[in-house]
Parts: C-alpha cells; sequence; structure tokens
C-alpha cells in the first residue's frame, strides 16, 4: 500500500502492518539522509473518510532509550505522496513518547523508522506536523528546486493508475511512475552533492 523513497537509496515498498491501522518501515544507516518521499503505491487507496499520519523516528543513541516519533505530515487519496525534508529536526526533540507505534518495531541503533497510522481525516487536519525545514530570511535556489520538484512529484502521482484501470488512448503519451521517481531521487543527490550542479 505504501512506498518509500530514500534520496539515492531503491525504493522500499516493505512496510510490516503491526496493528488494524498502524504500518511501520526500517530504514538502514540512516544518519546521513535529508530527504525521504512517502507515497501511495495505488494497489490500495485509504478508506473514505481517511489518510495516513506520517511519523518519522530518528535513531535512538542507544537500545535502552525509547523510542520518539515525530509527526511529518500525512497522507490521503488526494494527496497520494509527499516529500519531507528532514534535516531541519532535531534528534529526539520530544515527539509523541509513549510511542504511538507501542515498542520499538525491530529498530536498532543507526536505524530509523517510518510509521504510517491510518486515522479519520477529521483527526489529520488538526495535526501540527514537527517542524520540517530550518528557517531562513531568504529562499535559496536550491530550497526553491526542491519545492518545484515536489509540486510536479505530487502534481504527476495525483493522475497515477494502475495498468487495469488504463483506458487506450492512442493520442496520449504514458511516463512509468518509476521513470519520475528516478530523476527524482538523481536529482535530489546531485542537489546534496553540489547545488550549483545544473549551472555545468
Amino acid at each position: 500500500m505504501f512506498g518509500l523513497i530514500v534520496a539515492g537509496r531503491l525504493v522500499q515498498t516493505d512496510f510490516q502492518q503491526i496493528s488494524e491501522a498502524q504500518f511501520a518501515i526500517t530504514i538502514p544507516d540512516a544518519d546521513n539522509i535529508n530527504h525521504l518521499v512517502v507515497f501511495l503505491t495505488g494497489t490500495v487507496p485509504f478508506p473514505d473518510g481517511f489518510g495516513g499520519s506520517v511519523y518519522f523516528r530518528w535513531p535512538e543513541p542507544d537500545l535502552a532509550t525509547p523510542p520518539v516519533w515525530q509527526l511529518l505530515g500525512h497522507l490521503t487519496n488526494t494527496k497520494p505522496s509527499n516529500i519531507y525534508k528532514i534535516t531541519g529536526l532535531k534528534k529526539n526533540p520530544g515527539g509523541f513518547n509513549p510511542s504511538p507505534f507501542g515498542q520499538n518495531q525491530g529498530g536498532i541503533h543507526h536505524h530509523a523508522q517510518i510509521g504510517i497510522s491510518i486515522d479519520p481525516l477529521s483527526l489529520i487536519s488538526t495535526q501540527s506536523p514537527s517542524a520540517i525545514a530550518e528557517p531562513s530570511n531568504t529562499t535559496t535556489f536550491q530550497e526553491f528546486a526542491e519545492r518545484t520538484i515536489q509540486h510536479l512529484f505530487n502534481f504527476v502521482a495525483s493522475f497515477g493508475v494502475t495498468q487495469s484501470q488504463m483506458t487506450p488512448n492512442p493520442t496520449e503519451t504514458y511516463i512509468p511512475m518509476s521513470a519520475l521517481r528516478n530523476w527524482y531521487t538523481n536529482f535530489t543527490r546531485k542537489l546534496e552533492l553540489n547545488p550549483q550542479f545544473w549551472r555545468t
């Protein structure tokens, strides 16, 4: 039902269902990641009137530390993907503890987790996500580029259909979502390594 992209890595879809309405996935070697994309794969939509609250847990400094989850945002059937910039989040700032996902879901030192809780849209509308970007007095090109590709990804993903849902149309050209995800991953990685690469 859900997919995850960490810039520079392969797509992950192996979310584990930990309760009737909660899912979690582990991100290996998470200390240096900067951006995440969480999305609906399109195989199963949310039930009517529901969406997904997206949480993130940094690696704990030791295994005895209780898990602390931070709310990143949400997904809905009308907004099936989102890009989160997590470099502005401080590790263990106080988030949700006790955890909304119970005990550690197989997490270990240096491994982070994404948790998704299927909640009523009425609840999601009242939630306040954690700060996901460091404040800045000016908008840099990098920030502009990140926002632009986020809007592009969200816009294109909103038209996503499965092969069984497609209506043949010889005048239309179809582009696989995997091509867009690969472009986003490569673009973001290049932007992180060299914000001026687009000038070359």
